[in-house]
């Protein structure tokens, strides 16, 4: 009778959260919920997951979209989730497709579609009358039928991106009212065939801008990319052929002047084709502005596929002017001019939202909210991969509202925002592209922080040098937040030292003959780098 008596006490006290969106971050906040003993219930206006990543012909539904060629730009020990590695044979940059299969098999491993209802639009989440003590949320959503229902939720986490509600300045160019050709935003792209033997203007160079540029070059007559200030392209295959953000993300690197960094980063994309001689080299340095990866974009250049061009100043029915004062004859124009932060559901005094500058502590709590129950997950833009920040602040905020973890005052919530939005105001370039720009280290460290799973360098290079040397110099790959703390994965040493064997593994699908004259770094000089390590660390810590 009273063990009875205790389940159904138990019952009563599981806490519900609502998770809006069913992709990256959604998927794994429902398995943070889990994790903490929460039950979610995540709403997903679609009929599958992987939001952003679950490619559809024709979207009708206003969520996020991409084409169907899209590869994405972080590699696949850098993106994955940290206690669940991508399949050794996958490719380290992975078609669209091979993404979605890739939550599927995390989504069916840990069970999680169960708890997601798929065809259901959030319309509004409001606080409850009693909000100030309770916390909770009154969550209304229409489902496929068009039926209404409203739940009393007790914590909501909000994981809708910023990839859904299209940027299209048309104010910004006069005379496109009158441009008798073709013009979408690159949100609507699918593909190049519609723009065969035409003319084409791609306006701006971010990674969608390159892309498209690139991949209707292939179709097109001809393909100008209009830039207002230019761009660095980096590579997604560095040194040796090893994907270049496993061999940028790296603690070590974290110890350089950002000057320095800048110099190193200027003088090495350079070496393989001089900005200045492309037409892309900007006046701010490399990371005062989100790079564009492209690895294809200066072949189709120097083939003349591709002409860079500056800002268009007008369009006239048939042409489009440039600043520079030519102007070329087009058909059609595809404005890759990135997209607005919307939270529709919710109210401004929850989230507000100005010219895309949101007000969130460490980018994730509304810091005016009585209770801490409302989280916005995956709202940053790193130079690295977002499925492993998203999971990073879900465990946080989990822990938060499990009482597990504590947020400090309001004033030292907002004085952290200020601080953060100052150092960005200083940095990068002064855009709606850059207001929720983080370095990827810095961050996952900082919300590591918050639960206590950011590894103890010191600790670990007199305890396990080996897997100090290899957190200290190699990537900064998502299993290091398992190696300790709540959440401790036990295969998170065991994955670390391997990921590189799980790097070469769809590469080398031949093995070559080998070459005698090469041969591994001595012993000797691996031990003395690590000594050399070991009284860096302690020098600099």
């Amino acid at each position: 009778m009273t063990n009875n008596s205790q389940n159904n006490d138990q019952v009563k006290m599981t806490k519900r959260v609502a998770i809006i969106g069913a992709g990256s971050s959604g998927l794994t906040c429902i398995k943070c919920c889990l994790d903490e003993d929460l039950e979610p219930v995540c709403f997903e206006r679609s009929n599958g997951i992987g939001g952003l990543w679950n490619f559809q012909e024709n979207v009708t539904d206003g969520r996020a979209s991409i084409y169907k060629s899209l590869i994405i730009n972080t590699s696949k020990e850098m993106m994955c989730f940290s206690d669940f590695p991508i399949p050794d044979d996958y490719p380290n940059y992975m078609h669209n497709s091979r993404i979605l299969e890739y939550f599927h098999l995390y989504a069916k491993h840990f069970n999680l579609l169960k708890y997601v209802r798929f065809k259901t639009m959030v319309c509004s989440i409001r606080k409850r009358d009693d909000f100030s003590s309770t916390g909770q949320w009154d969550v209304v959503t229409r489902d496929a039928e068009d039926n209404l229902e409203s739940t009393i939720f007790d914590a909501i986490m909000v994981c809708i991106g910023h990839h859904v509600n299209a940027c299209l300045p048309l104010d910004s160019f006069p005379g496109i009212e009158k441009f008798t050709g073709q013009y979408m935003h690159s949100k609507d792209y699918k593909g190049p065939i519609i723009f065969e033997g035409k003319k084409v203007v791609v306006i701006g160079i971010g990674n969608s801008g390159g892309d498209l540029a690139v991949e209707i070059s292939r179709h097109a007559k001809q393909v100008f990319l209009s830039t207002r200030r230019g761009a660095w392209v980096l590579n997604r295959v560095a040194s040796k052929g090893l994907p270049g953000d496993m061999l940028f993300n790296s603690r070590i690197n974290t110890f350089i002047p950002k000057s320095v960094l800048n110099w190193i980063g200027e003088r090495s994309v350079n070496s393989r084709f001089n900005h200045a001689n492309y037409g892309l080299q900007p006046s701010h340095r490399i990371f005062s502005q989100h790079p564009t990866i492209n690895d294809d974009l200066p072949n189709r250049i120097i083939a003349g596929a591709v002409l860079v061009k500056s800002n268009v100043k007008r369009f006239t029915e048939t042409a489009a002017v440039f600043e520079d004062g030519t102007m070329e004859d087009i058909d059609a124009v595809i404005f890759a001019t990135g997209y607005n932060i919307s939270f529709p559901f919710l109210d401004e005094s929850v989230v507000n939202v100005n010219k895309n500058h949101v007000s969130l502590y460490k980018y994730v709590f509304p810091p005016q909210l009585e209770q801490p129950t409302l989280a916005i997950i995956g709202l940053v833009q790193p130079l690295g991969a977002i499925m492993p920040i998203s999971e990073l602040q879900a465990r946080w905020f989990t822990r938060v509202f499990k009482g597990l973890a504590k947020l400090p005052s309001v004033n030292t919530m907002t004085a952290d925002i200020m601080e953060k939005k100052n150092k960005m105001a200083e940095r990068y370039v002064n855009t709606q592209r850059h207001t929720i720009q983080v370095d990827y280290i810095p961050y996952m460290d900082e919300l590591a922080m918050q639960i206590g799973v950011k590894p103890n360098l010191k600790e670990l290079f007199f305890t396990d040098p080996q897997l100090a040397f290899k957190v200290f110099f190699g990537p900064c790959s998502p299993y290091q937040f398992r190696l300790t703390g709540p959440g401790k994965w036990a295969k998170a040493r065991e994955t670390i030292l391997t990921q590189w064997e799980r790097t070469i593994k769809p590469t080398k699908t031949r093995a070559p003959a080998m070459n005698q004259q090469e041969t591994s770094l001595p012993m000797l000089l691996k031990v003395m780098a690590l000594l050399v390590a070991i009284c860096a660390l302690c020098l600099l810590l």
